[in-house]
């Protein structure tokens, strides 16, 4: 009976023991994966012992406190995660490394929407930029973002305290990204702002220096805050390049001509400073006059011309040189003094058209009251129908393959080469066109027609230089340079005699002349209007008398012989 009543008092005091435990766990609110406050108890060599008020105590190793054990102490309270209550094996599993992550995290999500400036060391570069330690979580830093320009160098911004601002948190993966750029823009953005107060559009600024030029305009710091003059505004006159008038230092005088309030741009201007030298640019300069200018500069489509200052013209390259057209670099040197003629004035355009070959004498001109004459030129050039031939004063003239010789052969062209010395003998002069000749200073084989005083309807004796299907090639006045063909057809009157291979190379052939041309040189002769010419002629002779009384033209060509045989064989009885 004493037993069972003691029993029964143990079991009591058990169960009072374990509500009370139980109660007390309950007050302690302990949650896994989240960041909870304990107490050193112990430091180990291996370990550091914290009280959690959890059934038991935990264990850290020793070396997730590195960095601060010269900061840590028995008693100390400090934060750690809770992963795990109990674990399989009955441990509870706690850590300070990702107590620290985590605090960190929570820090930077606080930062990245306040966007609150932090300090951070970059200890080490990747690949497209380096990585930043920020409240010793390790952030990515892209190259863009290091400074306001990209550096080349990094070295002295390694391990040295910097401000960064968060500029994206993936929560997901756990990446963060920093940015110095953002911080050092946003500094420059309020000086910029203080700036912009006491500037205003119209100002004249005189100590702007010149931070940086590029092919279309130079960029300033003026006290502190960029600004931009487009190679337009640098001057009236045309600037190929801003290096060539602006040099990287220099200080420079310029007049503040916009600002854009939206995005605090600054446009200043160097020619504002300076009156439009085009406003009363017709007042000093006359359409056809000449005038006295300085060569600025060559380029390939010709001179610019340097009138006054901030006037300047463009010699055009088909504006430099009569005949063709000559590279300016070539006839020009920049700082020459030239005569230039004004050909046009653009007011609006700002563009002034000048002319240097309208100053000099025209050879054009002259060369018109020298057509007929003879030169002596270099050739140029050969192309598949011409010779281009360099004349005096520049200009060049074109022998065209058919006045290289009468035989108009274009294999011609063969027979001569490039910078070789030829005469030859101007036809014309036309719209700034010139034709020569080199078959002109020899003997036209078409006067032969005029020398025999032979016309269309005369026969001629021609000899046979070539027999071919259509026709044969003859030769007239024993002349190699004036051929012609002789088709098959006007061979003969009847067409079974029409047949070139009866001929052979060297028959003397009689034929009519049925067109001729001159100048075109076109000749045209037909044996078959020879023999037909010949009948006719014979019939007006003897043919009356046989007209009326049947006589065939056989018996009419008979009595014609025989009547001329009599009259020879009578004429040797009187001898």
């Amino acid at each position: 009976m004493g037993l069972n009543t003691e029993v029964n008092k143990d079991n009591k005091l058990t169960e009072e023991f374990k509500k009370l435990l139980e109660n007390d766990f309950k007050d302690r609110k302990l949650e896994e994966n989240n960041i909870v406050s304990a107490v050193i108890t112990e430091i180990t060599k291996n370990y550091v012992v914290v009280d959690l008020k959890a059934k038991q105590e935990g264990m850290i190793p020793i070396e997730e406190f590195k960095n601060e054990m010269d900061k840590i102490k028995v008693g100390q309270k400090i934060e750690v995660f809770l992963d795990r209550i109990e674990s399989y094996q009955g441990e509870i599993i706690v850590s300070r490394d990702k107590a620290k992550k985590l605090s960190t995290w929570k820090k930077m999500e606080k930062f990245y929407e306040t966007q609150e400036e932090l300090e951070g060391f970059i200890t080490s570069k990747i690949k497209g930029g380096v990585i930043c330690v920020v409240e010793g979580l390790p952030t990515f830093m892209p190259q863009s973002q290091i400074d306001v320009k990209p550096p080349k160098r990094i070295d002295h911004l390694m391990n040295v305290p910097i401000k960064v601002i968060a500029t994206k948190i993936d929560r997901y993966r756990g990446n963060v990204c920093t940015s110095r750029r953002a911080v050092l823009e946003k500094g420059k953005n309020e000086k910029l702002k203080e700036l912009l107060k006491n500037l205003k559009e119209g100002d004249i600024v005189d100590n702007a220096i010149v931070k940086a030029t590029t092919d279309w305009g130079v960029f300033l710091d003026i006290s502190g805050a960029d600004a931009l003059i487009h190679i337009s505004d640098l001057s009236w006159s045309k600037v190929k390049k801003p290096s060539d008038i602006i040099t990287i230092g220099q200080t420079v005088k310029v007049k503040i001509i916009k600002i854009d309030p939206e995005t605090s741009r600054i446009s200043a201007s160097i020619k504002a400073l300076t009156e439009d030298p085009y406003a009363n640019l017709e007042a000093k300069y006359k359409v056809g006059k000449i005038y006295k200018g300085k060569i600025t500069r060559t380029v390939d489509y010709g001179a610019f011309v340097k009138l006054e200052e901030g006037v300047e013209g463009l010699i055009h390259s088909s504006q430099i040189a009569w005949g063709k057209r000559s590279k300016a670099n070539s006839v020009f040197n920049t700082g020459q003094t030239v005569d230039v003629k004004i050909m046009e004035i653009d007011k609006e355009g700002k563009k002034i058209s000048l002319s240097y070959k309208e100053t000099l004498d025209n050879p054009w001109t002259a060369l018109k009251n020298k057509v007929g004459q003879t030169f002596e030129g270099s050739i140029e050039k050969i192309t598949n129908i011409a010779l281009l031939v360099k004349l005096e004063n520049n200009l060049t003239g074109m022998v065209h393959f058919k006045e290289l010789s009468y035989l108009e052969n274009k294999d011609d062209l063969k027979k001569y080469s490039p910078k070789q010395k030829v005469k030859v003998k101007l036809l014309e002069v036309e719209n700034e066109k010139i034709k020569l000749s080199i078959r002109a200073l020899e003997k036209d084989p078409m006067d032969w027609f005029a020398e025999h005083n032979k016309k269309v309807g005369d026969v001629i004796t021609t000899v046979v230089k070539e027999v071919m299907k259509t026709g044969v090639k003859v030769a007239i006045g024993n002349s190699d340079h004036l051929i012609t063909i002789i088709k098959k057809n006007q061979l003969a009157k009847e067409a079974s005699d029409q047949r070139p291979e009866i001929f052979q190379p060297g028959n003397k052939l009689d034929a009519a002349i049925t067109e001729l041309d001159i100048s075109s040189r076109k000749i045209t002769l037909s044996v078959k209007q020879a023999q037909i010419d010949e009948e006719k002629s014979l019939i007006k002779k003897f043919g009356k008398d046989a007209s009326t009384s049947g006589a065939k033209l056989k018996d009419i060509f008979s009595k014609a012989f025989s009547l001329t045989g009599s009259k020879k064989d009578k004429d040797k009885e009187e001898k």
